[in-house]
């Protein structure tokens, strides 16, 4: 008798069933079960499979992010289904990030426009900002000016110009297209006289100015690492991941640089992610200060600028 030869994975449609769940509670769940079965990786949005594809199933049927559990018992039309098999088979089949998918990026409550042309905004400094930063400046100082290097998709550079108010930033990146996508926040923030946008390597061609605060999200990531990350993190741009062999380049330089752009009071912040060990091993000299994060991952360091001015480099 004949064996019965096994499909081809490749034929296997991964969306099989996706027109059987009734609920948008069923499809949650079926969702959820793609995200186990294809290994698909988190990170970029939220850190489960249940709040991404919530998230996704949300914004597909234009339903609002805050909605009780109630939405779960809400019935599917067929027209509904189509159209989360289809963004859904974009998540699994191509490993596109969701944000990618939906245009947009959350950080607290502000929105963001992203595409692939820039990183998909995430950061510790959304709590550190308003949480720690002022502390490290002089009480009652009025800050005036603020920049934000490495600053891809503008966030930062927006949470920035929300946290002070009277301030100008200044945004920085070398990347054309990742500006591009900047000033298309910066104008939905209604925020074009404040914050400015510079195509720059650092500040090589920025003008001579002095700072407050100098605050980095930069490439961390070491090359070999950068080349190991799941299909979704290939998706983002590697300009803006990698940071040389070591993870190392752009900081050295930016710290290099701030030298002569700190005002006597300014301090530096910079997110490393887990380069910790190495900044204190490389710029122990600088006595950096490690800020608490909720996760305890505790990777953003503050450092001022009398301990630049003394530093050789």
């Amino acid at each position: 008798m004949k064996k019965a030869r096994r499909p081809d994975s490749a034929t296997v449609d991964p969306l099989a069933g996706a027109d059987r769940p009734a609920t948008l509670g069923a499809w949650l769940r079926f969702a959820e079960k793609l995200y186990a079965a294809h290994s698909l990786a988190l990170g970029q949005v939220a850190t489960n499979a249940h709040d991404e594809a919530l998230y996704l199933i949300l914004r597909t049927l234009d339903l609002p992010l805050d909605s009780d559990a109630a939405i779960l018992t809400r019935r599917l039309s067929g027209a509904e289904r189509t159209a989360l098999r289809e963004v859904f088979r974009r998540r699994v089949v191509e490993h596109t990030p969701a944000a990618y998918l939906t245009r947009e990026a959350w950080l607290g409550e502000h929105r963001f426009y992203i595409d692939e042309r820039a990183l998909i905004p995430r950061s510790y400094f959304l709590e550190i900002i308003p949480q720690q930063l002022d502390q490290w400046l002089p009480a009652g100082l009025k800050v005036t000016r603020v920049v934000d290097v490495c600053t891809g998709s503008g966030c930062l550079a927006i949470l920035l110009a929300h946290h002070f108010a009277k301030a100008r930033v200044d945004a920085i990146d070398l990347s054309a297209d990742a500006l591009e996508v900047a000033k298309i926040n910066v104008r939905d923030h209604q925020l074009e006289r404040r914050v400015h946008l510079y195509a720059s390597d650092v500040f090589d061609a920025v003008p001579a100015a002095k700072y407050d605060v100098i605050l980095s999200n930069p490439p961390y990531e070491p090359s070999a690492h950068c080349d190991a990350l799941p299909a979704e993190f290939h998706r983002e741009p590697r300009l803006a991941l990698d940071g040389g062999a070591d993870g190392l380049d752009i900081i050295r330089k930016l710290l290099r640089q701030a030298r002569t752009r700190l005002k006597p009071h300014g301090i530096v912040l910079i997110e490393v992610g887990g380069l910790r060990a190495a900044m204190d091993r490389e710029f122990a000299a600088l006595a950096p200060h490690w800020l608490a994060t909720d996760d305890g991952s505790d990777c953003v360091c503050v450092i001022n600028a009398a301990r630049l001015r003394l530093w050789p480099g």
